[in-house]
């Protein structure tokens, strides 16, 4: 049976952020443990760059290209569901990293994307309402996000395994 699918850019864009946001979900809730001369919050903050900008890219393209139809036996409000998860990783993709951007900017350590260039900083500080407001965020929305990341796979594996369509296929 064919399957409409993602084209391979799409695919590409949603494989390579999947690894880099579980990558850095790891990072960012393990960092305390992980030893100091590792060089974690960095690596984490240049990651979380890469994904916003990634992200820009994958919507600007996203706004071009029609996504493939879901099945058409699929309930309305599980297509409802799933359009609501997309749009909430999307959102997520942007929050995360601008909240963690905010955070970094009030810091008296550099922000560089992976010690190769300096980031600008916002103009903020320790004490700016905005930057409690975006650790708080950053915080609360990396549990949310990954929550959210084992019910998205879950689902793609019930609809892979269980009802055996092609929603899972349209991203592999």
């Amino acid at each position: 049976m064919p399957v409409d699918r993602y084209n391979s850019l799409a695919r590409t864009l949603h494989w390579i952020l999947a690894i880099l946001i579980l990558f850095n979900l790891v990072l960012g809730f393990a960092h305390e443990a992980l030893p100091k001369d590792w060089k974690v919050m960095p690596v984490h903050k240049s990651v979380g760059l890469t994904v916003m900008a990634l992200t820009i890219g994958r919507v600007l393209w996203r706004f071009t290209r029609k996504a493939p139809p879901l099945p058409a036996a699929m309930p309305a409000w599980e297509k409802g569901a799933a359009h609501a998860t997309h749009f909430a990783f999307y959102a997520f993709m942007l929050v995360m990293p601008l909240t963690g951007w905010i955070m970094s900017s009030a810091g008296s350590r550099p922000l560089n994307w992976f010690f190769l260039f300096d980031v600008p900083k916002f103009a903020v500080s320790k004490g700016d309402a905005i930057v409690g407001i975006s650790g708080e965020t950053h915080e609360i929305l990396a549990f949310v996000w990954a929550a959210l990341i084992v019910v998205h796979v879950l689902a793609a594996l019930r609809h892979h395994f269980i009802l055996k369509d092609s929603v899972l296929r349209r991203m592999i």
